[in-house]
């Protein structure tokens, strides 16, 4: 079974809490098969997820003092650089209406703290998998882009050329 672990360059996560307890705890569970890094203010996070190393996942409580997690979340899909980065909302808000608020601003999941560590894997896995899934599809289709505008310029090419033979 090949897993996480497994591939050649491994996943990173960025754990964003303000509890350093919480952010320990999260990659002693996470270290074994992700990169992980951690960010305990909402601007350390944004600096995080415009960097070169720029996460495939970000981990992020709500509750957090000057940017909450909402707020966070708002700038990433605001920034064409993180839009399309993956945030699984981790906080002890459990109220549907902040779950809804959450789901609503864009995050792929919300799980309510105290999280259960196979529970948490397992979305981080699917997560993951699907933002390859969809980095792969992006790929392909600048590729056939890519193909289909040079078979046009071929073609264009043939067609001039048989005009002008034609001509003569």
């Amino acid at each position: 079974m090949t897993g996480p672990a497994t591939s050649v360059t491994r996943q990173t996560i960025l754990i964003v809490d303000d509890q350093p307890e919480n952010l320990a705890a999260l990659g002693e569970l996470l270290q074994p098969a992700y990169q992980v890094r951690a960010a305990v203010s909402g601007q350390r996070a944004l600096q995080i997820a415009v960097s070169d190393l720029a996460p495939d996942l970000i981990l992020l409580d709500v509750m957090m003092p000057e940017l909450d997690g909402y707020a966070i979340l708002a700038r990433l899909r605001w920034d064409v650089r993180t839009c399309n980065i993956p945030v699984i909302f981790l906080t002890a808000r459990d109220t549907i209406e902040d779950e809804q608020r959450g789901l609503d601003l864009g995050a792929v999941d919300y799980l309510s703290k105290p999280v259960q560590p196979a529970i948490l894997l397992a979305r981080v896995r699917t997560q993951l998998e699907l933002k390859q899934a969809r980095d792969r599809l992006q790929d392909q289709n600048a590729f056939l882009e890519a193909e289909v505008a040079r078979r046009m310029g071929e073609n264009l090419l043939i067609q001039e050329v048989s005009i002008h033979a034609l001509a003569h």
